[in-house]
């Protein structure tokens, strides 16, 4: 069976938030902009490749993914905009 270019995007979505879960667990003191970016762009992909092959639970998902990953990233960049 071949990959079509959207399950091709969906894989590296899903390495994205695979990555940015390891990069939480193996650093003492993670960046947020890498960890929260990394998991937007891998909700991104991930949504993109389920508009195309459609599965409403994981489209679902993937929102909520989304909506932490940018209340996260609000987070760190109002932590950095009033840190000294």
């Amino acid at each position: 069976m071949q990959l079509d270019w959207a399950a091709l995007v969906g894989f590296v979505g899903t390495a994205c938030i695979i990555g940015a879960y390891f990069y939480l667990t193996a650093s003492e003191k993670p960046n947020p902009l890498i960890l929260h970016g990394t998991n937007l762009a891998g909700a991104a992909l991930l949504t993109v490749s389920l508009l195309v092959h459609t599965n409403w639970p994981s489209l679902v998902l993937e929102g909520f993914w989304a909506a932490i990953a940018i209340w996260g990233l609000w987070k760190a960049l109002r932590a950095r905009k009033n840190a000294p």
